[in-house]
């Protein structure tokens, strides 16, 4: 069969399919989960400026021949 049977025949191949996490309701939530998801977020932005912070200045000091290694 080719396609256009298959579709008339309701019978969709596996490629047709679209990704079901597209077309699933969002998922409410109330203000304290909302307030502690974002305060996650804040922590890991914290996290990883901190080791932004650390990567420049070891990339200075091996770039001033001063490494620590």
């Amino acid at each position: 069969m080719n396609d256009k049977e298959l579709f008339e025949n309701n019978c969709l191949p596996l490629y047709w399919l679209e990704d079901e996490e597209r077309f699933k309701a969002p998922v409410k939530k109330d203000l304290q989960t909302l307030l502690a998801e974002l305060e996650d977020i804040q922590n890991r932005i914290d996290d990883l400026s901190a080791k932004e912070w650390l990567l420049a200045k070891q990339m200075k000091f091996h770039q001033e021949g001063f490494s620590t290694h």
